[in-house]
């Protein structure tokens, strides 16, 4: 049959033909084998020495697959991470050609994982025969080393972070805190102990402290020292054991802290302060030098290497009035928070008689009436070298005050101690008074401080999760806000905290059936 195309050309149609099946005479495409599918599946069978069936071993304790000799991969069901693992243990499959796999459905209790693998193969006169079979494998439970050294004695541990900054708050434990939370840092830690002044982590393993100290290196400024124990020497296999302790200290500078830069440190950062403002403390610091806008970033290792400390700390703040505010002489944007250079007329809420005429980089937020809180230096006594070198100089002086905040005290006296809407979650720690006590109503009063800060800091709680609290009753007459005019935290910003209770599960049931 031919068939004219566009060109006027005659063109002739090729014809597929069909051969019969050797063996039972059906009509089928032309193959090498000269055999239907049926037929050829028949005579070979390409999954013959290819496992069927096969053993692994699971921790229920810390939900982890071994890969042998002695090798834990921790994967959630039915995952991707999971089907690798799967198809690795396999032994064999390097002689055919794996074209897919799929997990097929089994009751999770069951202790059975069954996979669907599609593989390809060729067979008589170079055929190429394609085929699916299925590969059980039984899951059968077994512990962990380290959570069997845990088992047998809860207090045996391998590796130990004793994390420690030296400062007279806690307000950088908390924030560490809610960080470990976001990213499951601590998921592996056997036991968490809260001391004096820092965080003890235990480990089972000494693979998971170094990762836990990898994750503190890129969200806080530390240096780490690590020591060794020797627990027991195997003279026969030439075999160690050995306790791991990593001291960790946090940089003691914190936000809204006050510092004085040595002289070579302000000239390495361009001439910057010296007297500067503590903005951000993430992996790098952020210094603000409030009446140039200027700033600089230091890492760990700069800030180690010049060991300065604060002059004054948020301890250390006082309360302001602010009487009149200049409109701004210029303007900044530093890691995301704006700032305003301006000229305030200020006064302490303990002498209110005396006047002040500073600069400060909150001209964008203040306004006259405010209140705000700031770093008395006209009357501190400051014991920093730093400090009173330039407090001598002639040429340069120093400012009375440095407002580092406004204040929302008054607005949130009228509220009168509204509950929040949201509420943050914690870490199961342990108290460990033997190195210590922990005073409760100071720590209290200092975890209030830091949900304030959340309130009135969005780039603080951008890397916190922050959770809808369930138990909220809002009144008729609450607000929206803390009070009028202080920050709160948007409902847009808080996730919903999911608890799946099987218990209350069943108890539904339980009052379904007895209504029915």
């Amino acid at each position: 049959m031919s068939v004219m195309d566009e060109s006027g050309m005659f063109n002739v149609q090729q014809t597929i033909g069909s051969v019969l099946c050797c063996k039972c005479g059906v009509p089928m495409a032309p193959n090498a084998a000269n055999m239907c599918v049926n037929c050829l599946r028949s005579e070979v069978d390409i999954t013959e020495g290819l496992q069927k069936s096969i053993q692994i071993f699971y921790c229920p304790e810390c939900t982890c697959y071994l890969q042998p000799p002695k090798t834990w991969i921790k994967c959630q069901w039915e995952s991707k991470e999971l089907l690798t693992f799967c198809i690795k243990r396999l032994k064999n499959l390097n002689k055919v050609k794996l074209k897919n796999a799929e997990f097929v459905w089994t009751e999770p209790h069951s202790k059975r994982i069954k996979v669907k693998l599609t593989v390809q193969a060729e067979v008589l006169n170079g055929a190429v025969l394609e085929q699916s079979y299925p590969v059980e494998y039984t899951v059968r439970d077994n512990l962990c080393e380290s959570c069997s050294r845990f088992q047998a004695n809860p207090d045996q541990w391998v590796a130990s972070i004793q994390l420690r900054q030296h400062v007279s708050h806690r307000r950088t434990f908390f924030y560490l805190e809610q960080l470990i939370l976001r990213h499951d840092a601590a998921s592996r830690a056997i036991r968490i102990q809260q001391v004096d002044q820092g965080i003890d982590f235990f480990f089972g393993n000494k693979s998971h402290a170094n990762s836990f100290v990898e994750f503190l290196r890129k969200v806080v400024p530390i240096e780490y020292r690590q020591d060794q124990q020797l627990v027991s020497h195997d003279v026969k296999s030439s075999l160690y054991n050995y306790k791991y302790t990593y001291s960790v200290k946090i940089c003691p500078v914190c936000r809204e802290d006050l510092v004085c830069l040595p002289s070579k440190v302000a000239s390495g950062l361009g001439n910057l302060g010296p007297l500067v403002v503590c903005t951000k403390v993430s992996d790098n610091i952020t210094l603000l030098d409030p009446r140039t806008l200027r700033c600089a970033f230091l890492d760990a290792r700069q800030y180690w290497r010049s060991g300065f400390r604060s002059a004054l700390t948020s301890r250390q703040l006082v309360k302001y009035f602010v009487f009149d505010v200049e409109p701004p002489v210029g303007e900044a944007t530093v890691g995301g928070q704006k700032y305003a250079l301006s000229y305030v007329q200020i006064a302490r809420e303990s002498d209110i008689g005396k006047m002040f005429y500073v600069q400060t980089h909150l001209g964008h937020i203040l306004k006259p009436g405010d209140q705000a809180l700031g770093y008395d230096i006209y009357g501190a006594n400051v014991n920093d070298n730093e400090m009173e070198k330039y407090r001598l100089s002639v040429k340069n002086g120093l400012p009375e005050a440095i407002l580092i905040k406004k204040c929302y005290e008054e607005q949130r006296e009228r509220k009168q101690k509204k509950s929040r809407n949201w509420k943050l979650k914690s870490l199961p720690m342990e108290m460990d008074d033997s190195r210590g006590r922990v005073d409760p109503e100071k720590t209290d009063k200092e975890y209030e401080e830091f949900l304030r800060d959340l309130e009135e800091n969005p780039e603080l709680r951008f890397n916190i999760s922050l959770y809808r609290d369930k138990d909220y009753q809002a009144s008729e007459t609450a607000s929206m806000t803390d009070g009028e005019g202080a920050p709160s935290v948007p409902i847009e910003e808080l996730l919903a905290d999911l608890d799946l209770s099987f218990e209350e599960e069943d108890d539904d049931d339980e009052d379904d059936m007895a209504a029915e």
